[in-house]
Protein backbone atom coordinates (compact mmCIF):
# COMPACT_ATOMS: atom_id res chain seq x y z
CA UNK A 1 0.00 0.00 0.00
CA UNK A 2 0.99 3.86 -0.65
CA UNK A 3 2.04 5.68 2.48
CA UNK A 4 2.10 9.29 3.24
CA UNK A 5 3.78 11.17 6.16
CA UNK A 6 1.87 12.14 8.93
CA UNK A 7 3.57 14.78 10.98
CA UNK A 8 6.64 12.16 11.37
CA UNK A 9 4.56 9.18 11.16
CA UNK A 10 4.28 6.76 8.24
CA UNK A 11 0.55 5.93 7.57
CA UNK A 12 -0.33 3.29 5.03
CA UNK A 13 -3.54 4.06 2.82
CA UNK A 14 -5.22 2.60 -0.26
CA UNK A 15 -7.61 3.85 -2.59
CA UNK A 16 -10.18 1.40 -3.83
CA UNK A 17 -11.72 2.26 -7.36
CA UNK A 18 -13.82 5.04 -8.33
CA UNK A 19 -16.64 7.00 -7.07
CA UNK A 20 -17.56 9.59 -4.61
CA UNK A 21 -14.70 9.61 -1.50
CA UNK A 22 -15.51 8.51 1.64
CA UNK A 23 -12.98 7.58 4.22
CA UNK A 24 -13.16 4.65 6.40
CA UNK A 25 -11.24 5.15 9.66
CA UNK A 26 -11.08 1.33 11.84
CA UNK A 27 -11.28 0.18 15.40
CA UNK A 28 -8.81 -0.77 18.16
CA UNK A 29 -6.15 -3.27 17.69
CA UNK A 30 -7.76 -3.69 14.25
CA UNK A 31 -6.72 -2.37 10.58
CA UNK A 32 -7.77 -1.28 7.22
CA UNK A 33 -7.91 -4.30 5.84
CA UNK A 34 -9.41 -6.30 8.98
CA UNK A 35 -12.34 -4.19 9.37
CA UNK A 36 -13.33 -2.46 6.25
CA UNK A 37 -12.12 -5.00 3.79
CA UNK A 38 -12.34 -8.67 5.07
CA UNK A 39 -15.78 -7.58 6.08
CA UNK A 40 -16.99 -6.36 3.05
CA UNK A 41 -17.90 -2.88 4.22
CA UNK A 42 -15.47 -1.56 0.68
CA UNK A 43 -17.28 -4.21 -1.56
CA UNK A 44 -20.62 -2.89 -0.29
CA UNK A 45 -19.60 0.82 -0.89
CA UNK A 46 -17.92 0.68 -3.75
CA UNK A 47 -21.07 -1.50 -5.33
CA UNK A 48 -23.76 1.75 -4.46
CA UNK A 49 -21.28 4.25 -6.07
CA UNK A 50 -18.28 5.23 -3.57
CA UNK A 51 -14.87 5.03 -3.86
CA UNK A 52 -13.59 3.77 -0.04
CA UNK A 53 -10.14 5.17 1.27
CA UNK A 54 -9.12 3.13 4.53
CA UNK A 55 -5.86 3.58 6.21
CA UNK A 56 -3.80 1.94 9.54
CA UNK A 57 -4.43 4.26 12.37
CA UNK A 58 -0.89 5.11 14.08
CA UNK A 59 0.32 1.90 15.67
CA UNK A 60 -2.44 -0.44 13.91
CA UNK A 61 -1.34 -2.10 10.80
CA UNK A 62 0.90 -1.48 8.62
CA UNK A 63 1.57 2.22 9.70
CA UNK A 64 4.33 3.00 12.03
CA UNK A 65 4.27 1.87 15.83
CA UNK A 66 4.60 4.52 18.50
CA UNK A 67 4.67 3.63 22.22
CA UNK A 68 4.15 7.05 23.78
CA UNK A 69 0.74 7.16 25.22
CA UNK A 70 0.42 11.04 24.57
CA UNK A 71 0.57 9.87 20.83
CA UNK A 72 -2.80 8.50 20.63
CA UNK A 73 -5.08 10.67 22.16
CA UNK A 74 -8.37 10.63 19.77
CA UNK A 75 -8.11 14.15 18.88
CA UNK A 76 -4.41 13.88 17.29
CA UNK A 77 -5.02 10.65 15.65
CA UNK A 78 -8.16 12.01 13.85
CA UNK A 79 -5.12 15.01 12.19
CA UNK A 80 -3.84 11.62 10.36
CA UNK A 81 -7.17 11.49 9.05
CA UNK A 82 -7.34 15.15 7.80
CA UNK A 83 -3.57 15.22 6.73
CA UNK A 84 -4.69 12.01 4.40
CA UNK A 85 -7.55 13.58 3.09
CA UNK A 86 -5.16 16.42 2.01
CA UNK A 87 -2.40 14.52 0.52
CA UNK A 88 -5.45 13.25 -1.76
CA UNK A 89 -6.73 16.30 -2.29
CA UNK A 90 -10.38 15.62 -0.70
CA UNK A 91 -11.71 18.56 0.69
CA UNK A 92 -15.12 17.41 1.73
CA UNK A 93 -16.18 13.42 2.12
CA UNK A 94 -18.75 11.40 4.40
CA UNK A 95 -16.58 9.50 6.96
CA UNK A 96 -16.86 6.26 8.37
CA UNK A 97 -15.17 5.36 11.97
CA UNK A 98 -16.15 1.68 13.97
CA UNK A 99 -14.95 2.03 18.05
CA UNK A 100 -12.25 3.74 18.16
CA UNK A 101 -12.77 4.98 14.72
CA UNK A 102 -15.71 6.68 15.23
CA UNK A 103 -13.97 8.27 18.54
CA UNK A 104 -11.48 9.95 15.97
CA UNK A 105 -14.68 10.76 13.37
CA UNK A 106 -15.68 12.62 16.13
CA UNK A 107 -13.07 14.29 17.12
CA UNK A 108 -11.92 14.97 13.01
CA UNK A 109 -15.96 16.75 12.96
CA UNK A 110 -15.47 18.61 15.92
CA UNK A 111 -11.86 20.30 15.08
CA UNK A 112 -12.38 20.40 11.25
CA UNK A 113 -15.78 20.27 10.35
CA UNK A 114 -15.94 21.62 6.95
CA UNK A 115 -14.62 18.30 5.86
CA UNK A 116 -16.92 16.01 7.06
CA UNK A 117 -20.62 16.13 4.89
CA UNK A 118 -21.62 13.45 6.93
CA UNK A 119 -20.92 10.26 8.93
CA UNK A 120 -21.42 7.26 10.42
CA UNK A 121 -20.27 6.36 14.17
CA UNK A 122 -20.78 2.28 14.63
CA UNK A 123 -19.74 0.49 17.73
CA UNK A 124 -19.88 4.22 19.83
CA UNK A 125 -22.66 4.98 21.78
CA UNK A 126 -22.85 7.37 25.09
CA UNK A 127 -18.90 6.05 25.72
CA UNK A 128 -17.56 8.43 23.69
CA UNK A 129 -18.21 11.06 26.50
CA UNK A 130 -18.12 8.78 29.25
CA UNK A 131 -14.95 6.48 28.22
CA UNK A 132 -14.43 3.37 28.34
CA UNK A 133 -14.65 1.61 31.69
CA UNK A 134 -12.91 -1.62 31.16
CA UNK A 135 -9.94 0.09 29.32
CA UNK A 136 -7.67 -0.86 32.35
CA UNK A 137 -8.74 -4.73 31.91
CA UNK A 138 -7.48 -4.43 28.40
CA UNK A 139 -4.10 -2.51 29.20
CA UNK A 140 -3.53 -5.76 31.09
CA UNK A 141 -4.43 -8.11 28.93
CA UNK A 142 -2.09 -6.91 26.17
CA UNK A 143 0.23 -6.48 28.20
CA UNK A 144 -0.01 -10.17 29.74
CA UNK A 145 2.80 -12.52 29.50
CA UNK A 146 0.19 -14.65 27.67
CA UNK A 147 -3.36 -15.41 27.35
CA UNK A 148 -3.29 -17.69 30.51
CA UNK A 149 -3.18 -14.96 32.34
CA UNK A 150 -6.28 -13.18 31.33
CA UNK A 151 -9.51 -13.81 32.66
CA UNK A 152 -11.73 -10.50 32.02
CA UNK A 153 -14.05 -11.19 28.78
CA UNK A 154 -13.17 -7.69 27.20
CA UNK A 155 -9.44 -8.67 28.27
CA UNK A 156 -9.17 -12.03 26.48
CA UNK A 157 -11.41 -10.84 23.28
CA UNK A 158 -8.97 -7.95 22.61
CA UNK A 159 -5.82 -10.15 23.28
CA UNK A 160 -7.18 -12.76 20.99
CA UNK A 161 -8.11 -10.17 18.64
CA UNK A 162 -4.29 -8.85 18.84
CA UNK A 163 -2.77 -12.12 18.95
CA UNK A 164 -4.44 -13.18 16.09
CA UNK A 165 -4.10 -10.26 14.10
CA UNK A 166 -0.17 -10.31 14.78
CA UNK A 167 -0.82 -6.97 16.21
CA UNK A 168 1.98 -4.68 18.17
CA UNK A 169 0.89 -5.46 21.85
CA UNK A 170 3.13 -2.86 23.21
CA UNK A 171 1.97 -0.17 20.71
CA UNK A 172 -1.96 -0.77 21.22
CA UNK A 173 -1.46 -0.93 25.24
CA UNK A 174 -0.18 2.49 24.79
CA UNK A 175 -2.84 4.02 22.33
CA UNK A 176 -5.41 2.44 24.36
CA UNK A 177 -4.10 4.15 27.60
CA UNK A 178 -5.41 8.04 25.74
CA UNK A 179 -7.16 7.11 22.39
CA UNK A 180 -10.51 6.07 24.90
CA UNK A 181 -10.32 10.37 24.98
CA UNK A 182 -13.92 11.75 26.45
CA UNK A 183 -15.25 14.07 24.38
CA UNK A 184 -17.41 17.07 26.25
CA UNK A 185 -21.28 16.87 26.17
CA UNK A 186 -21.35 20.61 25.26
CA UNK A 187 -18.60 19.69 22.05
CA UNK A 188 -20.88 16.82 20.88
CA UNK A 189 -23.86 18.78 20.79
CA UNK A 190 -21.49 21.54 18.16
CA UNK A 191 -21.10 19.03 15.79
CA UNK A 192 -23.57 20.01 12.77
CA UNK A 193 -22.88 17.75 10.10
CA UNK A 194 -25.24 14.28 10.22
CA UNK A 195 -24.70 11.39 12.25
CA UNK A 196 -25.70 8.05 12.19
CA UNK A 197 -24.93 6.53 15.49
CA UNK A 198 -25.10 2.34 15.15
CA UNK A 199 -24.32 0.13 17.96
CA UNK A 200 -25.42 -3.89 18.49
CA UNK A 201 -27.99 -4.48 20.89
CA UNK A 202 -25.70 -6.87 22.56
CA UNK A 203 -22.75 -4.46 22.67
CA UNK A 204 -21.94 -3.78 26.55
CA UNK A 205 -19.07 -1.27 25.55
CA UNK A 206 -20.31 1.48 23.23
CA UNK A 207 -22.87 2.79 25.37
CA UNK A 208 -26.37 3.65 24.40
CA UNK A 209 -26.83 5.30 20.57
CA UNK A 210 -29.85 6.43 21.77
CA UNK A 211 -28.31 9.23 24.35
CA UNK A 212 -25.51 10.06 21.82
CA UNK A 213 -27.88 10.75 19.06
CA UNK A 214 -30.29 12.53 21.00
CA UNK A 215 -27.38 15.18 21.92
CA UNK A 216 -26.54 15.51 18.61
CA UNK A 217 -28.25 18.56 16.10
CA UNK A 218 -28.97 16.35 13.37
CA UNK A 219 -28.22 12.45 14.95
CA UNK A 220 -29.69 9.30 14.21
CA UNK A 221 -30.06 6.31 16.43
CA UNK A 222 -29.84 2.69 14.82
CA UNK A 223 -29.66 -0.62 16.77
CA UNK A 224 -27.53 -3.66 15.36
CA UNK A 225 -30.24 -6.28 16.11
CA UNK A 226 -28.53 -9.34 18.01
CA UNK A 227 -24.45 -7.84 17.99
CA UNK A 228 -22.44 -7.72 20.37
CA UNK A 229 -19.01 -4.99 19.66
CA UNK A 230 -17.38 -7.66 17.80
CA UNK A 231 -19.75 -8.63 15.34
CA UNK A 232 -22.05 -5.74 14.73
CA UNK A 233 -18.91 -4.80 12.74
CA UNK A 234 -20.20 -6.04 8.96
CA UNK A 235 -23.61 -6.93 9.93
CA UNK A 236 -25.96 -6.74 6.86
CA UNK A 237 -28.22 -4.57 8.85
CA UNK A 238 -25.83 -1.97 9.36
CA UNK A 239 -24.47 -1.89 6.20
CA UNK A 240 -28.09 -1.15 4.68
CA UNK A 241 -28.91 1.35 7.60
CA UNK A 242 -25.48 2.99 6.14
CA UNK A 243 -26.63 2.81 2.95
CA UNK A 244 -29.65 4.54 3.47
CA UNK A 245 -28.40 7.46 5.42
CA UNK A 246 -25.45 8.22 2.82
CA UNK A 247 -27.97 8.48 0.49
CA UNK A 248 -29.51 10.83 2.31
CA UNK A 249 -26.95 12.96 3.60
CA UNK A 250 -23.63 12.06 1.55
CA UNK A 251 -22.55 14.78 -0.63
Amino acid sequence: MPQFNSAGIAIDYEVHGEGRPILLIHGFASSGKINWIDTGWVETLSGAGYQPITFDNRGHGASRKVYDPQLYFAHEMAEDARRLLAHLGITRAPVMGYSMGARITAYLMLNHPSLVSCAVWGGMGRNLITGLENSEEIIAALTAESLEHVTGRSGRQFRIFADHNKADRAALAACMISSREPMRESDVRRIEAPVLVAVGSEDDMAGSADALAELLPHGEAFTIDRRDHMRATGDKQFKAAALEFLAQHGV
